[in-house]
């Protein structure tokens, strides 16, 4: 039977990868490679280079599937993302199907860890329940952004007795939740928490958490976010694209009830 290896590859620093995955990387035949465009490139050799660091067989080879096209404007967005998944799945299932053996080994190399934010598990669940391939697969955890973060930073990322709210700045945008003092902020395409620079909120920001490029920021967020909001746009102008996560912290008992 087919296998698939959803391999968690950290954020940006090879010392990031694991023992475990290490192991995986060393098991695989085949890589399958979105390719996201050229604003992507970066991640792509990324993950080419962990690969030749870490694999100590030569038998392996990569196989590129270009992602199909995202609508991220639309008015149904949950919607919209579900027709993505499907015609991903789709795309996948048929590369998969020629170029896997029935008893091969393919791998996914994902950036961070595979259950945050990355729609990967959820394609291949897709791809099981169409029922066309039969095949199993196994996740390796890897360093998150989130985790690289407050290491970067040295902070705990909750306070004591105290909950963490994860969420996109899609969500921020409707507001804060009000059952938190520290939320952390992925996928952030327009800085929202600028909104809130009038509350008593300290920030601490990172952008190419793990990386040669990565910088970091902390303060009260209506001190540093035009300076973060000004080396944002800088960033995404010189490198073609930017990813960042941030931790938004209020004091204790702050939140509303």
């Amino acid at each position: 039977m087919r296998k698939l290896l959803v391999i968690g590859i950290g954020v940006g620093d090879p010392d990031f990868v694991t023992i475990q995955a290490v192991n995986a990387l060393n098991t695989v035949d085949v890589f399958f490679l979105l390719d996201k465009g050229p604003a992507a490139g970066d991640l792509t050799q990324a993950r080419q280079a962990i690969c030749e660091r870490f694999i100590t067989n030569d038998r392996y080879r990569s196989v590129t599937v270009t992602d199909p096209p995202r609508d991220r404007g639309a008015a149904d967005y949950p919607e919209a993302v579900r027709q993505w998944r499907d015609r991903r799945a789709e795309r996948l299932e048929q590369v998969i199907d020629a170029e896997l053996g029935e008893h091969g080994v393919g791998g996914f190399l994902v950036w961070g860890d595979p259950s945050l934010y990355d729609g990967i598990i959820r394609v291949i669940e897709t791809i099981l329940e169409r029922g066309v391939l039969t095949l199993e697969y196994e996740v390796i955890p890897g360093i998150s952004s989130i985790q690289a973060l407050a290491a970067r930073h040295r902070i705990a990322i909750n306070q004591v007795a105290s909950p963490v709210h994860v969420t996109t700045g899609r969500r921020i945008k409707e507001g804060l939740p009000n059952n938190a003092d520290d939320i952390v902020v992925m996928l952030d395409a327009d800085l929202a928490c600028a909104a809130h620079r009038d509350e008593d909120i300290d920030i601490y920001w990172g952008a190419y958490l793990g990386t040669e490029d990565e910088i970091l920021v902390a303060g009260k967020l209506r001190d540093v976010i035009d300076h973060i909001s000004q080396t944002r746009a800088e960033l995404r102008e010189r490198k073609g694209w930017i990813m960042d996560t941030y931790l938004l912290r209020r004091k204790p008992g702050q939140h509303a009830e």
